[in-house]
């Protein structure tokens, strides 16, 4: 379906994600991962927003190139798995929530407390779900997202 390139690109990018979303929280500073050298640009929180929105607007490319291809090949060649069903869903609500956040550090747009904490904390819980589903699809097996690719390895 996808180049080996893609795939390895995908895979560079979520790692990004994590890592620089995890970075927004002070706990690379907090635990003095920061002090190890090399890792002190995790404790900026600037820079890691700046790289963690650039990679959400890769992310989101690379997620639209993938859905555009789904759909013009239609359900009679791609049919999603359980497993796939399961994780695509959560990238659903993770970048739906990511993008609800970039909307709410706009100057022009306020929303309520209760609402930016209901998206920060399913924004992080989506995350963290998504992460714990493919330890469990690679730990597994590597469960593939579509069906008949289950002999492939990826």
């Amino acid at each position: 379906m996808t180049s080996p390139l893609f795939s390895r690109l995908f895979k560079l990018t979520i790692f990004i994600m994590a890592l620089t979303g995890a970075a927004q929280m002070p706990i690379f500073k907090r635990y003095y991962i920061a002090d190890f050298p090399g890792l002190g640009w995790l404790a900026d929180f600037y820079l890691t927003n700046k790289i963690h929105y650039i990679f959400g607007a890769v992310l989101i490319f690379m997620v639209l190139y993938l859905l555009t291809i789904f759909a013009a090949a239609g359900k009679e060649y791609f049919k999603l798995t359980s497993s796939g069903i399961l994780r695509v869903g959560l990238y659903v609500i993770v970048l739906g929530t990511g993008v609800l956040r970039v909307v709410k550090n706009l100057h022009s747009v306020t929303f309520d407390p209760f609402t930016v904490m209901l998206i920060d904390w399913t924004h992080l819980g989506a995350a963290m779900l998504l992460g714990m589903a493919a330890m469990y699809a690679f730990f597994r097996g590597r469960k593939p997202y579509l069906e008949g690719l289950s002999g492939l390895r990826r």
